[in-house]
């Protein structure tokens, strides 16, 4: 075997082993029957995971997303957007609720279907991240999840903390070796 090729199955695996479980799972884009794998997706990269919803009084902070996307996708930053009503501020409507991301707030990162992200009936990314931050489930819309390129959750951050301050913007710029 040539090590070319031995690298690749190498490399190959080790990224797979770097993708939580919680992150092997198919996933909807918003408005759209298009669906991705997250492992695939997010392969490699720093991932912030957020919940979000249209009529929050945080959506101000899609624009952050957004900024924070567009500043540092180049040097491997994810973003991944999860509309929710578990706290009655999202549109019925996936139309409506794309179109305030896109047409309202300029969003360009991927924005998945409409999942519920606390209790029994959350989502099992969203199981998953409150497990791996201790219990930590969102508790209001814009909850924020950072997630190292090694699928290892380096914090998690409630509502009020926006997207472009610290402590989230220091602990997302040592992710990304900066």
């Amino acid at each position: 075997m040539k090590w070319s090729a031995l690298w690749l199955l190498l490399g190959s695996g080790m990224a797979s082993a770097a993708c939580p479980d919680y992150f092997n799972v198919e996933m909807r884009e918003l408005n759209s029957t298009q669906r991705h794998n997250l492992c695939q997706l997010t392969e490699g990269k720093v991932v912030l995971v957020v919940n979000t919803a249209s009529y929050c009084g945080y959506s101000g902070q899609f624009r952050d997303l957004e900024r924070l996307y567009q500043d540092h996708k180049a040097e491997g930053l994810m973003v991944l957007g999860f509309p929710s009503n578990d706290f009655w501020q999202e549109a019925d409507d996936e139309n409506k609720t794309a179109e305030v991301c896109r047409r309202d707030y300029g969003v360009s990162f991927p924005m998945f279907n409409r999942v519920a992200v606390r209790g029994s009936d959350a989502a099992p990314l969203f199981k998953g991240l409150a497990a791996a931050a201790d219990g930590d489930a969102p508790n209001w819309n814009f909850h924020k999840y950072l997630v190292g390129r090694d699928g290892q959750l380096i914090g998690s951050y409630g509502a009020r903390q926006s997207p472009v301050a610290d402590p989230l913007q220091r602990e997302l710029r040592e992710a990304l070796g900066r």
